[in-house]
Order: C-alpha cells, then sequence, then structure tokens
C-alpha cells in the first residue's frame, strides 16, 4: 500500500498541484492539518483534498479560521492571515474544516496535526518530547505535522532513533512503532523551497513499512503574486523563497 502523506499545506494551491502530480497513483492520501493558513487559496486546495479524497485531521490554522480554536497564540502576521482567511472561506470550504477530527485512526495508523498528547497545539521537536508521545497512541504509527520540518522518530529498545527526512531518502521503519512527519507542502522551514511530503509504503499485514521524503519545485512566484494581490502580510510571501 502506498500512502501519500502531506501536512501543513496553507492555502498554497501551486505548492499542492505539484506534489499532486508528483506523488501519481496512490492507495490513499493522508492530510495533517494546517490546510489553510498563511497563502492566498483556501477554498481552492480544499476543492482539490476533495477531489483526491483525502483523509484529513484539523490543524491549529484551520480550526482558527472557523472560530474553533483561539488564535491568541499567533504572531500577528499569522492573525492577519487567519482574518483574512476566515472572511475568505466559501460555504463548502467552511463546512469541511468543520467536519474534520482532531484525531483519525485506521488500522495501524493514527493521524494528528500536532501531537498525540495534544493534537491541536504540541509541537514534536526532540527526542525527549517524541518519547513523550509514544503512550498516548496505541497504533503503531503515528503521523504528525505542525513543525513543518520532515523527520521521523522510531522507538527501538535503545531509545528514540532520530531520522532526518533528507529529499531522497527513505527511513526503514520495518516493525517499529514510528512518529513520522513528512515536512510542509506550502511553508516548507528548514531551509529549502520546494515543497514536501511523504511516501508511507506499507506491506499487506502493515508489519513492514517505510517513509520516503520528497521535494517538489512549485511556481513559488505565482502564490507570492497571489498573497500581495490580497493584501497577506508581504513577510509571509516573502520566506517562500527561503524555506523559512
Amino acid at each position: 500500500m502506498r500512502i501519500a502523506v502531506l501536512s501543513d499545506i496553507h492555502a498554497n494551491l501551486p505548492a499542492l498541484e505539484s506534489v499532486r502530480a508528483d506523488f501519481g497513483t496512490v492507495d490513499q492520501v493522508w492530510v495533517l492539518g494546517d490546510i489553510v493558513g498563511y497563502g492566498p487559496q483556501p477554498n481552492e486546495v480544499i476543492a482539490e483534498l476533495q477531489a483526491m479524497g483525502a483523509r484529513s485531521v484539523l490543524g491549529n490554522h484551520d480550526g482558527a479560521a472557523i472560530a474553533t480554536v483561539d488564535p491568541a497564540y499567533f504572531n500577528p502576521d499569522a492573525r492577519a492571515a487567519i482574518e483574512w482567511t476566515a472572511g475568505t472561506l466559501d460555504e463548502n470550504a467552511r463546512s469541511y474544516l468543520a467536519t474534520l477530527p482532531e484525531v483519525r485512526r485506521d488500522g495501524e495508523l493514527t493521524a494528528v496535526h500536532g501531537s498525540p498528547r495534544d493534537p491541536i497545539w504540541e509541537y514534536i521537536t526532540s527526542p525527549g518530547i517524541a518519547a513523550a508521545n509514544f503512550e498516548h497512541f496505541e497504533t503503531r504509527l503515528c503521523l504528525f505535522g505542525h513543525t513543518h520540518l520532515p523527520i521521523a522518530y522510531r522507538l527501538t529498545e535503545d531509545g528514540i532513533e532520530v531520522s532526518p527526512g533528507l529529499p531522497g531518502e527513505a527511513v526503514t521503519i520495518g516493525n517499529a512503532r514510528a512518529l513520522l512527519n513528512p515536512g510542509s507542502v506550502g511553508q516548507p522551514r528548514d531551509g529549502l523551497p520546494e515543497a514536501a511530503y511523504g511516501m508511507l509504503e506499507l506491506d499487506v499485514s502493515v508489519e513492514d513499512a517505510t517513509m520516503s521524503f520528497h521535494r517538489v519545485r512549485y511556481d513559488i512566484e505565482r502564490t507570492q503574486r497571489l498573497m500581495r494581490d490580497v493584501g497577506l502580510p508581504p513577510r509571509l510571501a516573502e520566506r517562500l523563497s527561503y524555506g523559512r
């Protein structure tokens, strides 16, 4: 089974379209939240995910856009973008976001935006935080986003094994338990501007797994131009060029 794993699209349609073209035919598409926020095309991105039949969870920006999550912790640029997003969402997009769960589970896969113990807000940024989260999900694998950084944490007899999600490389998970982050489609923050996604490959029994990490070029200038046209904060557009 091949599962395309996407996260933090942030209303960046050109990035999503390039990723979709790159991964081609898959068995499933899982999306780990923050579908909207920051970017200029929230309605179009949601329509594209619906066409894919994506299995999505709610992110903090998604909830803030429909007033179910408090954006008190957002910086001024993020708050300005979410206010614009809230006023731009059409009825279809708003209804879609309102139906998203904070946690999704199917077989041996769990999906969250932040972390298993705090699906909306917690950032998994270290082996220690990862270790504390393994007891908060029951499946073998947990997919998460929020940090915009591709990485894999495997639970081994010796502790937590950390594998950065380097472009074009794969992490063999085997039959271990793991926390897996594909990085960000629409706003990478690891110094690479290309859109990031993961490809999870499972055998039939889900006892053997591999996660490969991919980067895809997209028309960054198109997204930046659209952001400027609708009046989103300039810094949010500029950072796309640098992956920060």
